[in-house]
């Protein structure tokens, strides 16, 4: 089909109408804390805020995280930007020491917006191609050698998979010994079904992270970045002086409130999505669809024969709204995301069936 040559995440982000459903975009459906909220009322600062972000948050992140200080951190607008600004930071340091093009080493399939971010930053993209999901570190450990940097992620969007720990040590031990940076995104921490998050460690780790996906707050994009290596921190803080600036404060306070929240608002949110999981992957393997089981994030990423004409085609005659896995680097795939109500999961589902069924026949 020539219509359907030009599609990308754009076409799709936000689209709203009666009767679609959408296994798109991976927003959360299920409410933020309510005591979010409450601060509301009462806000009344208004100003810019630091750039490095607000000290409250700041105190409150570093009981997450080892060995931190308040300025291990970065407060960013979502971890969109906090990516952003580390690719640059890390190319910019490289690049001013004289070196050629630095390298970044991507696990493929990536999320979509990696390659981009990568490619903005002026770093030239090396792959290691994941196996079932993983990184096969044989192969990591061969490219990484010629890499400065790595973006690792786990839980993995799109696969829904996570890094077997005895994996990531292996990469602690590499990439400090050869003084690599790595970058592991670990928005889908708290989303885990298999294990608690296995935090990396070491002197030029950088881990980004969000309040998106945990407290389910996505527009109000706030995220941040956190490492040891100082001279990063800094670097980063001053180029976001002259991008963004601070990251709003009112969402910074909202943030600040989820860190106070009983844990079982947390606990709670992953039996959903691992209920969801359960439903999608089961009704998944029932039409005979190859996919992953996913142990984490909310995403499942089945083979589809002609992916092109099933993206187009389920959303122009079946208002079903699916994600192309070339825009992740596996064109054999597509992505559906299960952050929507069990209701519309199991009609997207007979309505895949339909199709499938349509197109067989």
């Amino acid at each position: 089909m020539s219509e359907n040559r030009n599609m990308t995440p754009a076409m799709f982000i936000g689209v709203q109408g009666e009767g679609i459903i959408s296994f798109g975009s991976g927003q959360p459906d299920l409410p933020p804390p309510k005591e979010v909220y409450g601060i509301l009322p009462e806000y009344d600062g208004f100003r810019y805020g630091l750039i490095q972000g607000q000290e409250n948050l700041r105190d409150a992140l570093v009981k997450q995280y080892p060995l931190s200080t308040a300025d291990s951190f970065v407060i960013t607008n979502g971890a969109s930007e906090a990516l952003d600004l580390a690719l640059r930071a890390i190319s910019l340091g490289e690049r001013k020491n004289g070196g050629g093009k630095p390298r970044c080493l991507l696990c493929r399939p990536y999320y979509y917006s990696y390659l981009p971010l990568v490619e903005y930053a002026g770093l030239e993209p090396v792959f290691t191609e994941l196996r079932e999901g993983r990184i096969v570190y044989e192969d990591f450990e061969r490219k990484i050698k010629d890499c400065r940097v790595v973006l690792i992620n786990s839980p993995s969007n799109p696969t829904g998979r996570v890094e077997a720990i005895e994996t990531l040590k292996e990469i602690e031990k590499i990439t400090e010994k050869l003084g690599v940076y790595v970058l592991s995104d670990e928005v889908y921490k708290d989303l885990i079904y298999i294990r608690k998050n296995y935090l990396i460690k070491g002197p030029h780790v950088v881990t980004i992270n969000s309040f998106s996906k945990t407290f389910a707050m996505t527009g109000l994009r706030v995220g941040y970045l956190w490492s040891l290596d100082k001279e990063l921190v800094r670097k980063v803080i001053e180029m976001k002086s002259h991008t963004s600036m601070n990251t709003s404060i009112i969402a910074q306070e909202m943030a600040y409130t989820a860190t106070t929240v009983p844990k079982r608002y947390v606990e709670e949110q992953l039996r959903i999505w691992k209920s969801r999981r359960d439903m999608i992957y089961k009704g998944m393997v029932e039409l005979g669809l190859d996919l992953w089981k996913p142990e984490g994030a909310f995403y499942v990423f089945p083979r589809i024969d002609n992916p092109r004409d099933f993206v187009w085609d389920m959303f122009h005659d079946y208002k079903v709204i699916t994600y192309l896995g070339e825009w992740f680097g596996a064109p054999d795939r597509v992505r559906f995301s299960y952050a929507l109500d069990v209701d519309k999961i199991e009609e997207g589902i007979h309505r895949v069936k339909k199709y499938l069924k349509t197109r067989r026949r």
